[in-house]
């Protein structure tokens, strides 16, 4: 009980202004990361017996990820291109960089030849930026495929970037099939901003994309991966069947926005 306290009152002083150090706020993450793994439901724990922790470290300057890093951790998202590339060359050469952010056609080539250690792009919205970003990172000669991930509108919000739910299998398709530098990675989504994070009939629509892709592919359900689940609400994310969750914080502490676009 002591522990589940302190770890409690970790994780509610990490969400503020950042009074304690970024180590000590990724281990009571990372607590609660393999707490919540640990308590899923057998056929999930089959399926993805880890969790990926992405630390979403945009508008946080360099000292607070090198911190991080050094206490183990290795996936970091970005959502601003400007702020990725600017950061990438500032970190060891085997972090891992998920870009996270809407991107725009316009900067697809910004980003992959600034940031040539990408390691996912996990906000695919649309078959021209799918086609666009493919086309760049052939240009680029990296020599692997590049993972993405669809972002699936899973709340069905007009102003919400992602694609319709009964659009995914189609752009899953054309991915796997037409854009050879890309590898499909999985699906992402974002939860309804009126709740505290994904709704479980979010949960429930990716899913369901989830097992439409895979069938569609003829791939096994467990090659698709489900990224959901942010500081609000990836314990539950995680619960539902998450292999992903994107955390910044709870990892660095409140935001400061002011950042380029």
């Amino acid at each position: 009980k002591l522990f589940w306290l302190k770890l409690g009152q970790s994780a509610w002083a990490c969400a503020g202004a950042m009074s304690m150090p970024v180590a000590d706020c990724l281990a009571a993450v990372r607590a609660k990361v393999a707490a919540a793994t640990a308590a899923r439901s057998a056929p999930l724990q089959l399926s993805a017996p880890v969790v990926r922790l992405v630390a979403v470290s945009k508008t946080k300057p360099i000292e607070a990820l090198r911190e991080a890093y050094d206490a183990g951790q290795r996936h970091f998202g970005e959502n601003y291109v400007q702020e990725l590339i600017d950061k990438a060359p500032q970190m060891p050469e085997d972090v891992q960089w998920h870009f996270i952010g809407h991107l725009q056609s316009n900067k697809v080539a910004m980003l992959v030849k600034g940031c040539p250690s990408l390691a996912c792009l996990e906000t695919i919205d649309s078959e021209k930026l799918a086609r666009t970003v493919d086309k760049a990172w052939l240009a680029a000669g990296y020599g692997r495929q590049l993972r993405v991930m669809v972002q699936v509108n899973s709340s069905g919000e007009e102003t919400k970037s992602g694609v319709d739910t009964s659009e995914v299998v189609d752009l899953c398709r054309i991915i796997v099939t037409e854009c050879e530098g890309l590898e499909l990675a999985g699906l992402m989504t974002i939860g309804a901003p009126d709740y505290s994070g994904c709704r479980t009939e979010d949960f429930e629509r990716l899913h369901r994309c989830r097992q439409e892709v895979a069938a569609a592919l003829s791939v096994d359900l467990a090659t698709i991966e489900l990224s959901m689940g942010m500081s609000s609400d990836y314990e539950n994310a995680i619960r539902e069947g998450s292999t992903s969750v994107r955390v910044g914080s709870s990892i660095f502490g409140s935001r400061i926005y002011a950042s380029p676009a």
